[in-house]
Order: structure tokens, then C-alpha cells, then sequence
């Protein structure tokens, strides 16, 4: 199994395949979100769930489990002003309420290792409940 890199902090590993999912998410545009999750046992990220071009945010959204951390990255497409088509990737942490402490404390300080393998990303939130990252908070951090 080829690992990509490993974060020096937590000794964890990120995988290739969240790399290359990433990379297929910012260049080739097949993706509409990632979302990623640690596994305690084997000391990985890996890919938990990949949203096709024609998904949306209701269903990132859905995807993430109400008990327990993940992190996302969310391809945001809009309009500008000047009637421009641009794209911002957003990078969630998600770390709600009713997740485990241990949880909370493994993602929070993996966050920064994963952020440094997924180059490109254009703003950070953190949510512990769906109103911090609702659409409407995403659509004001990118204009």
C-alpha cells in the first residue's frame, strides 16, 4: 500500500488516493467535494465519500455524520459582480458536538498536516453544527 505523506504531528498518514482525488477535484473538475476521515486503528486519512460533478452542498452536508469528525473540501462555484464565473475550494472541519473528545482532539491536530497535502485551498471553516457552514456562510467568505 503506498502511502503519501505522513504528518510529523500526529503520526498519521494521508493516502495517495486523497491526493489524487483532491487533484482530480481542483484540475479536472469531476469532483464536487471530498470528504475525508481518520482511521484510529490503522493511522489513516482516506476518502470516506466523493461527490460527483452534479452533487451539491445539501449533499455534502448530509454526508457528514452527526456523531462524529470528518473533514471536506467543497468546490464552490459562483458569479461574481462583474458577471465572472469563479471557483473558491472551501476545507471544513467538521466537529460536531456529539462527537467523542478523543475524536475531537485526533482531527484537530491532524488538520494542519492534511491542509498542507491538499495545496489549493482558498478559505478554512470550522463547524461543530450545520448553521457554521451553512450555504450562506460559504457564499458570503467568497465574494
Amino acid at each position: 500500500m503506498a502511502m503519501a505523506f505522513k504528518m510529523a504531528t500526529t503520526g498519521m498518514w494521508v493516502t495517495d488516493e486523497c491526493k489524487n482525488s483532491f487533484m482530480e477535484m481542483k484540475w479536472k473538475r469531476v469532483h464536487r467535494f471530498i470528504v475525508f476521515k481518520i482511521d484510529e486503528k490503522s493511522r489513516l486519512v482516506t476518502v470516506d465519500k466523493v461527490g460527483g460533478h452534479g452533487e451539491g452542498y445539501e449533499e455534502l452536508a448530509a454526508s457528514l455524520p452527526n456523531d462524529d469528525c470528518r473533514y471536506a473540501v467543497f468546490d464552490f462555484d459562483f458569479v461574481t459582480v462583474d458577471n465572472c464565473r469563479k471557483s473558491k475550494i472551501f476545507f471544513i472541519a467538521w466537529s460536531p458536538t456529539e462527537s467523542r473528545i478523543r475524536a475531537k482532539m485526533l482531527y484537530a491536530t491532524s488538520k494542519a498536516g492534511l491542509r498542507r497535502v491538499l495545496d489549493g485551498i482558498h478559505y478554512e471553516l470550522q463547524a461543530t453544527d450545520p448553521t457554521e457552514m451553512g450555504f450562506d456562510v460559504i457564499r458570503d467568505r467568497a465574494k
